[in-house]
């Protein structure tokens, strides 16, 4: 008898993966039947990002207009877009003209970092220790080979340039889709979004309305802290590395404050990813002043960790700093640089989602068990 059920066990599992086997084999050949619901879904995912990062920066203003001041709903989100437009124009006037003007320094700067990059590296070749290092290797040569010209980079750069310049036109004008349609994305979001929930309580069976309601809420709240509080460390990373450097006499200081901001964004690595452009410019000019940008980013780190992290976001993404380096490992090798932002929130909504159902499962069995008590 025993043998009897082992037999049907294998059997039905057996079956069950030559059914799965079966499945993906023919939906693999079919895969063109799905190529149109893809590319639906890839078209829409830029604007609807932005329009759902936008989303959560702003719709706590709409709900002070229309909570406290009383304001209708309409006028609360114009009012908040006309904000929005004031604040894209003094970006746009203040900030990007200062951006471009170090980019073009910057720029224009390059043949002597490249000159800098090789006296070090000629420097370092005619040391004794290289020298004997690499006895059979001769590292001139090498060196010459490698052609570190700045002609040769820029040829480079533009024959890159050429070979994809159709893939460039193609991601100019998938931006300029993004950027019209993510507006009115953003509007009828702020506009209709507190009927979200009640419109998948009406699809959700009674009994477990209640259940789903308390999950959207807290896949909201999670949401909500993690891209606020994102981009309040942004702005702090930003600003106090930028005067960090500025008083420690870096130049393009603005342009090096700019790109940590934006790569705090990054979980753990993104400190070290902004460092990096401060310190390659440095390093080889001033080694000392190299020494100093490690140490602003340390003194801003400490603060950003320290005082406004555990406060702007606080433990509602209480992850454990391996998992997180796993979540970025895994994807960025999935969605590469779109990955690597996106994973830890995903992540956590993810994570979210799986505690609350085991969170239920429990309940409901400790429901029965006082039920069978009870009877």
């Amino acid at each position: 008898m025993f043998e009897r059920v082992k037999q049907s066990k294998l059997f039905f599992w057996s079956l069950e993966l030559l059914v799965l086997a079966t499945l993906i084999l023919v939906l693999s050949k079919i895969g063109f039947v799905f190529q149109p619901v893809v590319t639906f879904f890839t078209t829409l995912f830029a604007p609807v990002l932005i329009a759902g990062f936008l989303y959560y920066l702003l719709n706590p203003m709409v709900e002070l207009l229309t909570k406290r001041l009383k304001i209708k709903r309409i006028i609360a989100i114009v009012i908040v877009f006309v904000l929005l437009v004031l604040a894209l124009v003094l970006i746009i006037s203040s900030i990007i003209p200062n951006l471009v003007i170090q980019i073009s320094q910057l720029a224009e700067n390059i043949p002597d970092f490249v000159e800098q990059v090789e006296n070090w590296a000629y420097g370092i070749a005619n040391t004794e220790i290289v020298k004997q290092m690499f006895k059979q290797v001769d590292v001139m040569e090498q060196l010459e080979k490698m052609n570190l010209s700045y002609g040769a980079i820029l040829q480079r750069f533009l024959s890159g340039l050429s070979s994809s310049l159709g893939s460039i036109v193609g991601s100019i004008a998938s931006a300029t889709m993004t950027l019209v349609t993510a507006p009115f994305i953003l509007f009828y979001m702020l506009k209709d979004g507190d009927k979200v929930v009640p419109n998948i309580e009406k699809a959700i069976p009674e009994k477990r309305r209640e259940q789903v309601k308390e999950l959207l809420g807290k896949l909201n709240k999670t949401l909500s802290n993690y891209i606020s509080g994102q981009a309040i460390e942004c702005i702090f990373v930003a600003t106090f590395t930028f005067l960090g450097y500025l008083i420690i006499g870096v130049d393009y200081a603005f342009l090096f404050g700019v790109i940590a901001g934006i790569t705090n964004l990054i979980p753990y690595l993104g400190p070290y990813l902004g460092l990096l452009p401060a310190v390659s410019v440095t390093i080889f000019n001033d080694p000392f002043k190299a020494l100093l940008c490690c140490v602003v980013v340390l003194i801003v780190q400490q603060l950003d960790g320290n005082i406004i992290y555990p406060n702007v976001i606080g433990k509602s993404l209480a992850i454990h700093p391996l998992t997180i380096i796993i979540v970025l490992l895994v994807a960025g090798n999935i969605a590469g640089l779109l990955g690597i932002f996106l994973g830890v929130p995903f992540y956590a909504v993810c994570r979210t989602i799986v505690l609350f159902i085991i969170q239920v499962i429990k309940e409901d069995k400790t429901k029965q068990k006082q039920g069978k008590l009870l009877g």
